[in-house]
């Protein structure tokens, strides 16, 4: 019985030197639903700074083809890049 309440001590004390308070329940286990919802909002954030960088490189090689269209193009691009943005905010405020 004694090794069993040293061995609950240590858990304890492991757990709450590794995890904020606010994330240690009273039972002592770790929650890990918190990590999940940072893991999808840094995806979410990764792919709208791909698509952002995509819709950059594609508005240049359409405007390098057609110079004419240029203010067309800025104008649909800017538009793009505010959709993938609004992803990242989707994810921060809808995963929780």
């Amino acid at each position: 019985m004694r090794a069993r309440d040293q061995q609950q001590r240590t858990v304890e004390l492991y757990i709450s030197t590794a995890l904020p308070r606010s994330m240690v329940p009273a039972d002592g286990k770790k929650r890990t639903n918190h990590m999940i919802g940072n893991l999808h909002v840094g995806l979410a954030a990764l792919g709208a700074a791909i698509a952002v960088g995509l819709i950059g490189m594609t508005a240049s090689d359409a405007v390098g083809r057609n110079p004419v269209a240029s203010t067309k193009i800025l104008v649909q691009s800017i538009l793009a890049i505010a959709f993938a943005e609004a992803i990242v905010f989707y994810a921060l405020f809808l995963v929780k």
